[in-house]
């Protein structure tokens, strides 16, 4: 009998059902943002420059990366399909042609990441020493590349058939490593030369190459995975389009997702480096909360994929609105969090007065913000379960790029500049006025990106019932 088969069918225990799954991958997307926090809280101690430095080069690096991953997680669905239905040995073929398209798309990924230049481009007179530390991070960070990407098939292939637990331990264990190896790198300890942004660029590229030959150390030991017959084999076309086709769709509407924040990190760094930084700090903490509703988006997308190829639509639509429900509950509880733990919180990033006042004003809005987001990606990861990636990437680029990035570069920087002065004092007073007019307008953005994809959502539950 398929997971989706035997699957609860009352509403609680669809409950139970999905935060069984989801905890494990939320542990490890903490664990694996946790490079992120330790990169930022470890160079924001070392100099302002190298925060600086880190917040743009990182900004670039995640808009890169992220948007291959989006790709490479066409797997998802597909071999969540194969499982519901029971067609194990589909489920390893994909997975190796999987690994095909990773190691391919590295190479594009790479060749962005050598020219960042091009990228700097919109950030205005950017110091000659920040952009030397930029250039030297990302060098490092092609080096990180092809192992995370290819470690991403390995992430996919646990989340399809409810083994999330796999890659949460290899990303626990690698927090050790990383803070180990950053403060060998950034701060030159143990005799070596201080890199500061570069040692950490450094520091990821080696504990990605560790976390990878973990992984696939695991899946060609485990017995679980046997059954499986994981296998690389030579390139098989068709299959590589059927990722292709599904992936791009998705690989855009992750990339929309966090260009609005490259952009806006780019865009912001024309109001110096302590607003960079403090913009840095904002954005680390959004990413780091939005840990919560992506894990139980995947974890719900790929129960609902299960379902869905055991051919019971009723339970993958229970799951999809059980998922909705268990996010807005996780918003609303790390709300609480922001807003009580907040002195705690900039006292873990930053000893610079200046970046921790700056960082203060943006705090204000993050939790509403979050909720808005919380509910459009689980929303974006229920279309994805249905194969259903096209529509999705037209609606968020309209909402997310449209209003939220382009809106917030006409009020914040363009010419309709300080327009928005009188809501952006109410809602983030004391805020600068770039960065605070484009974290207002990416809260709009997300806000109408949730309403959209869910009305999409129940629009395909309703054609695929008939």
């Amino acid at each position: 009998m398929s997971t989706a088969a035997a699957a609860p069918i009352s509403f609680g225990a669809t409950l139970r059902g999905i935060a069984k799954q989801a905890w494990p991958v939320l542990i490890s997307q903490w664990a694996g943002i946790s490079f992120g926090v330790l990169d930022t809280a470890m160079t924001g101690h070392a100099s302002a420059s190298d925060l600086a430095a880190m917040a743009l080069s990182a900004s670039i690096y995640i808009t890169i990366f992220v948007g291959l991953m989006g790709v490479v997680h066409a797997l998802i669905p597909i071999l969540a399909q194969h499982f519901g239905a029971g067609n194990n040995l589909e489920v390893g073929r994909s997975w190796g042609q999987g690994v095909w398209l990773a190691l391919g798309l590295s190479v594009v990924g790479a060749i962005l990441m050598l020219f960042p230049d091009a990228w700097l481009s919109m950030s205005g007179n950017v110091d000659p020493a920040v952009r030397d530390r930029i250039a030297s991070y990302l060098r490092a960070l092609v080096l990180a590349l092809p192992a995370a990407l290819v470690f991403r098939t390995i992430y996919a292939l646990g989340t399809s058939v409810s083994r999330p637990k796999l890659v949460m331990a290899i990303n626990l264990t690698a927090i050790g490593f990383k803070a180990f190896f950053n403060w060998l790198f950034i701060y030159g300890s143990l005799g070596l030369p201080a890199m500061g942004a570069t040692g950490a660029g450094l520091a990821t590229a080696l504990v990605s190459w560790m976390s990878l030959g973990l992984g696939l150390w695991v899946i060609t030991h485990d017995r679980y995975y046997r059954r499986f017959r994981l296998h690389v084999g030579r390139p098989d076309w068709k299959t590589l389009k059927e990722l292709l086709r599904l992936g791009i769709p998705m690989g855009g509407s992750y990339l929309v997702e966090v260009s609005a924040f490259t952009f806006m990190a780019l865009l912001v760094a024309r109001e110096g480096t302590y607003v960079t930084g403090g913009h840095q700090i904002m954005s680390n903490l959004a990413a780091l909360c939005y840990m919560m509703p992506m894990a139980l988006g995947v974890a719900t997308a790929a129960l609902t994929a299960q379902a869905i190829g055991a051919g019971n639509l009723a339970h993958a639509h229970r799951t999809g609105m059980a998922g909705l429900a268990l996010g807005l509950m996780g918003a609303l509880l790390t709300a609480v969090v922001l807003l009580a733990g907040r002195p705690l919180i900039l006292a873990a990033y930053t000893g610079d007065s200046q970046v921790a006042a700056v960082a203060t004003t943006l705090l204000a809005v993050l939790p509403l913000f979050h909720l808005f987001d919380s509910m459009q990606c689980i929303n974006s990861y229920l279309l994805r379960a249905y194969k259903v990636a096209v529509v999705p990437l037209l609606l968020q680029t309209v909402a997310l790029a449209g209003v939220g990035l382009v809106g917030g570069w006409w009020f914040g920087f363009g010419p309709g500049r300080g327009g928005l002065d009188g809501l952006r004092n109410f809602l983030v007073p004391g805020s600068p006025q770039g960065a605070g007019t484009m974290w207002l307008m990416a809260m709009a953005g997300l806000a109408l990106s949730a309403a959209l994809l869910h009305f999409w959502y129940r629009h395909i539950v309703r054609a695929v019932a008939r």
